[in-house]
């Protein structure tokens, strides 16, 4: 089911990733972005296999190497990024404009899912500390509503770290004023579920809302279907 068991006493905190959680898939939006701006959509996908090849493979190991790892850092510039993405594409045959295309390709995470915010909500009325952990390209987010909803907000660009090193999965419980093992996190990558269970985190592996929401009322033993 894409969870670990974790020891009594149950886990105290929630640990929420952005994008692919509380927003539409990563995925669908990269193919509407894709039709969009007439890029094949295998051609992008065959950046970011290149790109990840980079980058160290061992979940919550030390820092990886690539554009992405260095975006999500805040290592690199947006500006900088953006020709890089349009280099590769050319090479593999997919013309696209350079002028505000990170925003082009994030705009179908301007859709969020209403159920995943109301878990959160839940889980904070319900007591549970919540934190918000997000791999950040270019630091750009609708925050509104975020301090009803959140204890604490780590974004990887603003703090020179990413998932799935395992320096930002103790950061984000270090700002709850928590352990690792008392908190538990929701993500929709495999290597960032495995970073946070290699520091002790619970995990949730996030494929759909329900199957999140009854995994984590398992884990954390409050009710999280809302008001």
């Amino acid at each position: 089911m894409g969870t670990v068991a974790l020891a009594d006493p149950p886990p105290s905190a929630l640990v929420v990733d952005w994008g692919g959680v509380l927003t539409v898939p990563l995925p669908g939006a990269f193919a509407a972005w894709a039709r969009a701006d007439g890029v094949a959509t295998e051609h992008w996908e065959d950046v970011l296999r290149s790109w990840r090849a980079l980058e160290d493979a061992e979940a919550g190991s030390g820092p990886g190497a690539g554009p992405v790892a260095q975006l999500e850092r805040g290592e690199i510039a947006v500006a900088d990024f953006e020709r890089l993405v349009v280099s590769e594409l050319a090479l593999r045959g997919s013309q696209v404009s350079e002028a505000g295309l990170l925003g082009r390709m994030l705009a179908g995470l301007d859709e969020p899912e209403p159920r995943m915010f109301e878990l959160v909500r839940a889980a904070r009325a319900a007591g549970l500390a919540t934190a918000l952990l997000s791999n950040s390209w270019g630091n750009e987010y609708d925050r509104s509503g975020w301090g009803d909803m959140f204890d604490t907000v780590v974004i990887s660009g603003e703090v020179g770290m990413r998932k799935p090193e395992a320096r930002i999965f103790r950061l984000t419980a270090d700002r709850l004023g928590l352990p690792p093992a008392a908190c538990v996190l929701v993500d929709d990558l495999p290597w960032n579920v495995e970073g946070a269970r290699a520091v002790g985190m619970g995990a949730v592996l996030h494929a759909d809302v329900d199957t999140t929401r009854d995994e984590l009322e398992r884990l954390l033993g409050v009710p999280l279907t809302g008001p």
